[in-house]
């Protein structure tokens, strides 16, 4: 598993028939602080994610077979969760004011 940034989504004019109906991402990895590791992945979106979104991709070829519905098909990474981005709340020793 890895965790990724959407970058974008992928258009194809023909796929193998497994594919159909189904939606390709664009991720980047991402190293423990956040920033750009190796080269992008595409990878199969089981969950409607966004752009810029965070996404954890595995590589299990076997899962996103299954999740197709065809043990034939070429399907290997694919998208299985979207993580929240935590908001950062602010302290009053940071600068918040009150009224």
């Amino acid at each position: 598993m890895q965790l990724c940034r959407v970058e974008g989504t992928v258009i194809s004019t023909r796929k193998h028939p497994s594919f159909n109906g189904w939606r390709f991402l664009i991720c980047q990895p991402l190293d423990c602080d956040g920033r750009a590791d190796g080269i992008p992945v595409v990878a199969l979106d089981s969950l409607g994610a966004g752009i810029h979104q965070k996404v954890v991709v595995t590589s299990d070829g076997l899962a996103a077979r299954r999740a197709v519905g065809d043990d034939l098909s070429p399907a290997r990474m694919m998208t299985i969760a979207i993580v929240d981005e935590a908001e950062k709340e602010i302290s009053r020793s940071e600068g918040a004011t009150t009224a």
